[in-house]
């Protein structure tokens, strides 16, 4: 490490071609881009890059790039996008505990890793691992539903459980369908869509055809879950901020021997008076008690686009005053 004035030169080795070729990336434009939002200069000497610019500036960028690298050496393939989650991490001070962070959750049906990219979405993910009951509350583009049934097709394919049932309130809490044409399936078919595109991107089309004639997979709508007692599965409740006090009730008493429940919501989305939020009521109720968690996702663990994350930051701002 050199030294001029207030400006240094690191010296960062790197010893794997793939995660020098990662850290270029398209026409170089990763390196640009750490350049130009640390204000530093990084160019390739031989089998190292040197980062040079103001002296905490240059370290925030070495940071940043040594998380990279780590992640490419986890065959991860980042790409631009994480870099940008990486810096954003960086700038919550949440850097840290860089590999962890990362560890494969699962792997859809075409062989991409899925990993968590935030820590909220690790802490969440774990809370899953770790409890029979778990509670994923935050906005739009965190990731709530898909990291939950990621989950749980990994859990019935390691035979963890026997079958996998993902519903949700359909429309309303009042799931008033009778307006729409066709039959009952069809009818709540809209609602229940991205849970259909989930686990057909987890399973593959015709496997997830297979599951659903043999009756391994279930999506339904939350009502037919009544009367009904659920052993030995995976069960993820969707948009649970559209359930009443009395449906929540109903649902959580579903579940069965050997099975493990994800509920996910957004409490500022709801079609309903937070008085009357089954969702609201039962985090409320239920937060002290042992085998259940709780995890709150928040803007900074949008993965959906940047753009999104900061219209989500600035309605929590605004709530605020």
């Amino acid at each position: 490490m050199d030294e001029f004035d207030n400006n240094i030169t690191i010296k960062y080795t790197i010893d794997d071609f793939d995660s020098i070729k990662a850290l270029f990336g398209n026409a170089d434009e990763n390196i640009k881009f750490l350049s130009e939002h640390f204000n530093v200069t990084i160019f390739p000497r031989d089998d190292a890059f040197n980062i040079y610019g103001e002296r905490q500036n240059a370290e925030n960028a070495e940071a940043v790039l040594d998380a990279f690298v780590k992640l490419s050496k986890r065959g991860g393939s980042p790409k631009k996008t994480d870099l940008k989650i990486l810096v954003d991490l960086l700038r919550d001070g949440r850097l840290d505990g860089i590999d962890a962070l990362f560890d494969v959750v699962a792997a859809t049906a075409k062989g991409r890793n899925i990993r968590c990219k935030t820590i909220g979405q690790r802490l969440y993910v774990r809370a899953i691992m770790q409890n029979d009951l778990c509670f994923g509350i935050g906005p739009a583009g965190t990731g709530k539903t898909y990291l939950a049934v990621a989950l749980a097709v990994k859990a019935y394919k390691n035979k963890e459980v026997e079958r996998i049932v993902l519903t949700r309130p359909a429309v309303e809490a009042g799931e008033k369908l009778g307006f729409l044409p066709g039959d009952l399936q069809e009818k709540v078919d809209p609602y229940l869509r991205p849970l259909y595109d989930a686990l057909q991107e987890m399973f593959g089309f015709e496997t997830y055809q297979k599951l659903v004639e043999r009756g391994n997979i279930e999506v339904a709508p939350l009502a037919y879950m009544r009367g009904r007692t659920l052993s030995d599965a995976f069960i993820i409740l969707d948009e649970a901020q559209n359930a009443t006090k009395e449906q929540m009730k109903m649902f959580l008493t579903r579940m069965g021997e050997g099975s493990r429940v994800v509920v996910t919501g957004d409490v500022t989305q709801t079609d309903l008076p937070p008085e009357k939020s089954g969702l609201v009521n039962a985090v409320e109720l239920l937060k002290d008690i042992d085998g259940i968690g709780i995890v709150y996702l928040s803007g900074k663990d949008v993965v959906r686009s940047g753009l999104v994350r900061r219209i989500i930051e600035a309605y929590e701002n605004d709530g605020k005053n």
